[in-house]
């Protein structure tokens, strides 16, 4: 499981210097409305694959940018997002980051995510414990929503009327701050961090979510569905805390 979680870093690395690369050169195109991508998450989730593919020839694999290479007589698939943020790294806002996660028999056993500008490696093993730059990682002890520093998830191109936005205003005025980042994968190691309380969204792809899943169960965090019942890769609906009372509190508000 080490040997995975080292390639999981290296790959992660090796994503974040083609988007360093890319930084000054890249053209933008809408996949959707709002919904932004470049060449450089299609570079980076290339030089990912094929960097992986070559480690692991028998490993099925999943990326944002069309990647679909399914090995049903693998037990293990490689779930990545070369380029977590893109409209931040469009802007040039130093919060994006790349994120690989691995699964066995469905199972997350490893993730990464690093951030390219700050030079933070979040890294996490199934039982091993999570890390940032090789320090133990933990999340925050609050637990008085009142206190709490919280992150949401909006759709893009949401509009007022759309339930997340509702969401977010049912809890805007219970929580200290809200904030919308932009970067699942960050927001997801930045709690198992401590640096914030909460995250939720009803839009996210497992992409999004596998390394950083990980990273903030092996800190201590819990992660249900907005309702507080089980949680699901595959499904769009993440309640994500450090485990404390206000995960109840949460789910009692967004649900």
């Amino acid at each position: 499981m080490l040997e995975f979680l080292q390639s999981a870093e290296e790959a992660a690395r090796l994503g974040g210097k083609v988007l360093r690369s890319w930084s000054t050169r890249f053209s933008v195109r809408e996949k959707s409305r709002a919904n932004l991508v470049t060449e450089a998450d299609f570079a980076s989730q290339q030089a990912i694959h094929e960097f992986l593919g070559r480690r692991y020839p028998q490993h099925g694999f999943l990326g944002e940018e069309g990647l679909a290479d399914e090995r049903p007589d693998s037990a293990y698939r490689w779930v990545i997002d070369p380029l977590d943020g893109t409209t931040n790294y469009v802007h040039g806002f130093p919060y994006y980051c790349v994120s690989i996660g691995l699964e066995k028999d469905g199972a997350l056993i490893a993730g990464a995510i690093y951030n390219p500008i700050s030079e933070e490696m979040f890294l996490a093993a199934a039982g091993h414990g999570a890390t940032l730059n090789r320090q133990p990682l933990k999340c925050s002890a609050v637990d008085d929503l009142g206190e709490a520093m919280l992150i949401a998830s909006l759709p893009v191109a949401t509009t007022p009327e759309d339930p997340a936005v509702q969401r977010f205003l049912r809890v805007l005025g219970k929580a200290q701050t809200v904030q919308r980042t932009g970067s699942a994968a960050l927001n997801l190691a930045f709690l198992a961090a401590g640096r914030v309380d909460a995250f939720w969204s009803a839009s996210l792809k497992p992409w999004d979510m596998a390394a950083g899943v990980l990273i903030l169960q092996e800190a201590g965090g819990r992660i249900t569905s907005l309702d507080g019942g089980r949680f699901r890769l595959d499904v769009p609906s993440l309640l994500a805390t450090n485990g404390s009372a206000i995960h109840d509190q949460l789910a009692g508000l967004l649900y």
